[in-house]
């Protein structure tokens, strides 16, 4: 990627614009301004047709034009002679005139037609995702983008315009995202910058689904640091440039790439099967070297899931600040035990611990549950730790004399029929194999109990005979991770 006047000084003039608006006010809006250097990475990406008399580009929420002046000088520097023609939507009239310059610019210099268009790009048009309603949509042959990352109301115009791919509140970024596959032509390419979030769990499920109806994924690049992809912000969620292809013939191999800045010097490339990137159930792994390509293998040769195996996890009933007044610090008639993270230790669950409220005092169903044997698991561990799955075996034998439990909601926990089934989900979950392979599928610290029911793995008898061979040893990792190697190769 080579420096460019034209990109440059597109770049300087976003600079004094973004300079201009205070942080907070951005920030509220979901702004968040493209380097010049990823800029320049996003448009490299596109496959140019020489063929082409004619190209129409999109760029929707387009802020200050950055993107689609790299986009157009990539296709100028490339030999591309045909007519340019970019539509620009933004609708900040604050934004307007530093976009109007730059595409003022482009035009000038590069023979550029545009048009910006004033008006919110999601409900000026028709959503339609059913394949068998063919509707007259305006179609590009290029789309770029770097959409708002705002999470918005469900009730929002925005989201009631696009109720297909919408599941409770959604985000506006993938609201832009699906209706640009709207708007592209067959055939043609789109490449957006956006968080991760999408890539798993049931939020983000319908998204999915017509994404992969209409399109394939082609490349994915991963950034390792998420505070230098946007000039001077603090960006929360981690991100990701995407090119996806509106056709349904899957590629052999996903273009992986890989950088921990956004200046691109330390890049790394590398390709990974298709089939490993988006697995069956439609979750999307972002890949970062070989061997979590092998991780992914090794996992997905399962054909069984938990909800399969009627071992479905769910998450702990109590959430203590709501229910105080049933919480007791002591034993007393008609109490049971309450259990909280802090208990799982060192594989077990030991209960009691010495700490308030560790017992419950209710005849409320909704807030107990069978005394019988369980797998517990954290649903919050922090960054700096060395697993993200952390689990603890409870046995019914061990506290008999109650009848129910209760769990509270910093917890998952599976229901077992046995202890081998217990102690062969520890097998699992213990495993450097399992705990590296949810890392890749989820990059927060959160344990989500639909992402694990929905991960793949032995047969339920497979599961017990694992327990068998734990019984009577340590509880350690390397144990576990001996018997998950002879099980899954």
């Amino acid at each position: 990627m080579s420096d460019s006047k034209i990109l440059n000084t597109a770049y300087n003039v976003t600079s004094a614009f973004v300079e201009s608006i205070p942080k907070k006010e951005r920030k509220k809006y979901g702004q968040f301004f493209t380097s010049q250097k990823t800029a320049e990475f996003m448009a490299s990406l596109f496959t140019i047709d020489f063929s082409k008399p004619g190209l129409r580009l999109l760029d929707a929420g387009a802020g200050t034009g950055l993107l689609t002046t790299a986009l157009v000088e990539r296709l100028r520097n490339s030999g591309y002679k045909g007519e340019i023609f970019a539509v620009c939507y933004e609708n900040d009239v604050k934004v307007l005139p530093t976009l109007a310059e730059n595409l003022e610019n482009l035009k000038n210099t590069l023979g550029v037609k545009y048009e910006i268009r004033i008006d919110n790009y999601l409900t000026s048009q028709n959503f339609v995702c059913a394949d068998f309603f063919k509707k007259e949509a305006e179609e590009f042959d290029m789309i770029i983008g770097n959409p708002p990352y705002l999470k918005i109301t469900k009730d929002a115009p925005e989201a009631l315009a696009m109720p297909e791919v919408c599941y409770g509140a959604p985000n506006l970024y993938f609201l832009f995202w699906a209706m640009g596959i709207n708007n592209l032509k067959d055939g043609e390419e789109m490449v957006y910058i956006i968080p991760r979030s999408w890539t798993s769990g049931a939020y983000f499920e319908r998204f999915r689904k017509f994404l992969f109806r209409h399109c394939v994924i082609t490349n994915i690049h991963i950034f390792g640091s998420r505070d230098k992809v946007f000039d001077g912000e603090s960006v929360l969620q981690e991100t990701m440039i995407i090119k996806v292809k509106k056709t349904r013939e899957k590629p052999q191999y996903v273009k992986m790439s890989s950088s921990e800045t956004s200046d691109f010097a330390d890049i790394k490339y590398y390709d990974v099967d298709y089939n490993v990137i988006v697995a069956a159930n439609q979750f999307v792994f972002l890949v970062t070297s070989q061997e979590e390509a092998e991780i992914l293998s090794r996992v997905n040769s399962q054909s069984n899931t938990l909800e399969s195996d009627d071992l479905r996890m769910r998450t702990g009933l109590i959430v203590d600040f709501r229910t105080r007044e049933v919480l007791r610090d002591n034993d007393e008639d008609g109490s049971f035990p309450l259990f909280y993270s802090h208990h799982i230790r060192n594989g077990r669950v030991q209960w009691p611990a010495g700490r308030e409220a560790e017992y419950i005092v209710t005849d409320k169903s909704g807030y107990l549950q069978e005394n019988t044997d369980y797998l517990f698991v954290k649903r919050f561990t922090s960054k700096e730790e060395k697993r993200r799955l952390q689990c603890g075996i409870y046995l019914k034998a061990d506290h008999s004399e109650y009848k129910y439990i209760s769990t509270q909601n910093k917890i998952n926990y599976i229901k077992c029929d046995t202890p081998e089934t217990a102690y062969g989900l520890f097998v699992l979950l213990n495993s450097t194999l399992y705990d590296a392979y949810y890392r890749i599928l989820n990059g927060s610290t959160q344990v989500n109990s639909t992402e694990i029911n929905l991960m793949p793995v032995p047969s339920k008898d497979a599961i017990r005979e694992m327990g068998r061979e734990l019984i009577g040893m340590e509880l350690t990792e390397q144990n576990c991770d001996n018997i998950v190697d002879r099980w899954i190769r």
